[in-house]
């Protein structure tokens, strides 16, 4: 037994290695208990799953896919575009369900290593085609629930996802992200704990409290009776009364699990804090300032949490992603920095310096002043001073002022000017515009010269309307960066970090995607009223505007009032097929998205950045060494 066991693991071991290895073998096993390696259908379906362009041809069909459900029309769904879609999405599933078949077919099922279903990827994908076949079998039936046809269609918004294990520099930023989830846990318990011991605490003093009367004359439940004249409209009407409840409140613990989150976001949360204050007791209305003393109760809560649980949250999570980075290497002998910075040597470009070599010629004395310290003190002192002068202007400015800058100004073009033709002397027309930098210099003095020149006639002629060439006076202050060596590092540094954002960026973009279908799908029919966050500004009709809205949501502008705008029982468009439109879904909807965006967009970007600013000081001790200039007349810098 001890033989056959041992020879069991050898073989499972074998088989995992196979696997992480290269064009991927046939898995040693029988299929589906009846198809073994050596099986004529078997071999054929994994020939065709290791195409060289099976996987392109299904990345392919996602995109596809994924423009098909963004151009879906949520309100009219028997539009004639809908209808193409629909058949198009019959194509769509077609292809998954035959990609879903034949890996089940070459893989098997359960049983043994590198089986189909051992494979979360390859769950998410059987989920996914099995709700589209499963919506696709109630549509053609009649009498089904239309809600649960609904609810197995918004499972096609994952089909994005599938692009994730297909993409491996993805799938390393998206491991990262759970990975981070996974080691926060902790704090992430902490936080929860927290929160509930102030929701509980909350709940014990304002439970039953937040109610008023739609009469503000009247202060108990009782007297909130009968009819009231409305003085607020251009109409007096008669006003039922009404006793009502804020729309955020804590009369138990899962309300007020939802108001701290929406307070500790920054969002409402001093109409909370004046509800507070104001409320009274139960089945009585509000006076103000009725108790001042529980605004503490906010003041701990806030230094608790935005000042203290969230930033140790964000910068568990950036400290996470850089600690998973560094494991890719784990098995090199070199550190991060020094891994880091024998890259850059290595890719990097050396720049090259004009010289002139006849040192008695008039250039080579042009050249030598050009790139003199005094020189380069002299223009950094001019370019602040220019800075200084185009904060000077204001609205409404006397002529002899106005006249004043406009002379400073043709003064410091003059000199940017007097700069470049120096330089073009000393280096060379050839070699000036070599250099990047210089171009930006030669473009800038050019946009200045014409825009004084166009301010010239522009006076004389009233057709000539070209302000936007004065951007070419603020340009000049990006002149700066070329200054010193220090800024020259970081901004170099900020490029690079550009160079990691991409599929952190598309990570996040697969948020906003889903996010934005799932709004549509759901919130996409609610009726456009402008007394309320879903009007025609601000809503989920078009793809579009769903991600204008979720972006708008993500910078925390008023995303809880576009949340209670999306709840259950909202009137419908008039051409949608529906007497009921939102759902209570927004809860979970918006307050999933704000906290994925609180800990996944803004730690991922700064996680980025983070994973070069220790270059610093590694590239200054590698390029200082570096920097001389040749007899030859070229020299690395």
């Amino acid at each position: 037994m001890d033989l056959e066991s041992q020879a069991e693991g050898k073989k499972e071991a074998e088989a995992d290695d196979m696997l992480r290895s290269g064009p991927r073998p046939i898995v040693p096993y029988s299929s589906m208990f009846c198809l073994s390696p050596t099986n004529l259908l078997r071999r054929f379906c994994h020939y065709i799953v290791t195409m060289r362009y099976f996987e392109m041809v299904i990345l392919v069909v996602i995109a596809l896919s994924s423009i098909a459900l963004a151009a879906e029309d949520p309100v009219r769904t028997d539009s004639s575009r809908n209808n193409v879609l629909k058949y198009m999405d019959y194509i769509f599933t077609g292809v998954f369900t035959f990609e879903m078949v034949i890996k089940m077919i070459d893989l098997g099922l359960l049983l043994h290593p590198g089986a189909y279903f051992r494979d979360l990827w390859n769950i998410l994908d059987f989920i996914v085609v099995s709700g589209a076949l499963v919506a696709f079998a109630f549509s053609g039936s009649k009498g089904k629930d239309i809600n649960t046809i609904k609810s197995l269609r918004v499972l096609r918004v994952l089909r994005p996802l599938k692009t994730i294990k297909r993409l491996p520099k993805l799938k390393a930023v998206f491991d990262c992200v759970v990975n981070s989830l996974k080691n926060v846990l902790n704090i992430l318990i902490v936080y929860m704990l927290f929160m509930f011991i102030f929701a509980v605490i909350a709940v014990q003093l304002f439970k039953g409290k937040f109610f008023y009367c739609t009469d503000e004359s009247k202060e108990l439940e009782r007297d909130c009776r009968g009819q009231y004249l409305d003085y607020e409209k251009e109409e007096v009407e008669a006003q039922p009364r009404q006793w009502k409840k804020y729309d955020f409140h804590y009369d138990n613990v899962l309300w007020a699990l939802l108001t701290l989150f929406t307070v500790s976001t920054g969002e409402g949360w001093p109409m909370v804090l004046k509800h507070s204050v104001d409320a009274t007791y139960e089945e009585q209305g509000p006076s103000p300032g009725f108790r001042m003393e529980l605004s503490i109760f906010y003041v701990v809560y806030f230094v608790v949490f935005p000042f203290f649980f969230v930033n140790i949250f964000v910068a568990l999570i950036i400290i996470t992603f850089q600690e998973q980075g560094d494991k890719v290497m784990s098995e090199c002998s070199l550190e991060k920095n020094e891994r880091a910075c024998i890259d850059f040597a290595i890719s990097a470009k050396p720049l090259t310096r004009y010289m002139p070599q006849n040192k008695q010629s008039f250039q080579y004395k042009t050249w030598t002043f050009v790139v003199s310290p005094p020189f380069e003190y002299f223009i950094m002192a001019m370019i602040a001073l220019n800075t200084v002068v185009l904060m000077m202007k204001f609205y409404d400015a006397p002529y002899e002022y106005e006249l004043m800058l406009k002379c400073l100004n043709i003064v410091f073009t003059s000199m940017f000017s007097m700069e470049c033709v120096l330089k073009i002397i000393a280096f060379g027309v050839l070699n000036y515009f070599r250099d990047a930098w210089n171009v930006f210099d030669f473009v800038t003095v050019l946009g200045s010269i014409t825009d004084i020149l166009v301010t010239e006639i522009a006076e004389t002629n009233n057709f000539i309307n070209l302000s936007f060439l004065r951007l070419f006076r603020a340009a000049r202050l990006i002149k700066l960066l070329r200054q010193g060596y220090t800024i020259r590092i970081l901004l170099w540094t900020f490029v690079q970090s550009f160079k990691a954002l991409p599929y952190v960026c598309l990570l996040i973009a697969m948020l906003f995607f889903i996010y934005a279908i799932i709004g549509m799908q759901v919130f996409g029919n609610i009726a456009l009223d402008d007394d309320t966050s879903i009007n025609r500004h601000n809503n989920f009709r078009t793809f579009l505007q769903a991600l204008m809205l979720l972006f708008r949501s993500a910078t925390g502008e008023a995303w809880h009032e576009i949340m209670l705008s999306c709840l259950g029982n909202r009137a419908c468009d008039p051409y949608a097929n529906a007497s009921e439109c939102g759902s209570d879904f927004a809860y979970f909807y918006f307050v999933s998205f704000i906290f994925l965006c609180s800990f996944l967009v803004s730690p991922g970007s700064c996680a980025s950045v983070c994973c070069f600013t220790h270059l610093i000081v590694h590239i200054s001790c590698w390029f200082l060494p570096l920097t001389h200039v040749t007899t030859q007349a070229d020299s690395m810098f």
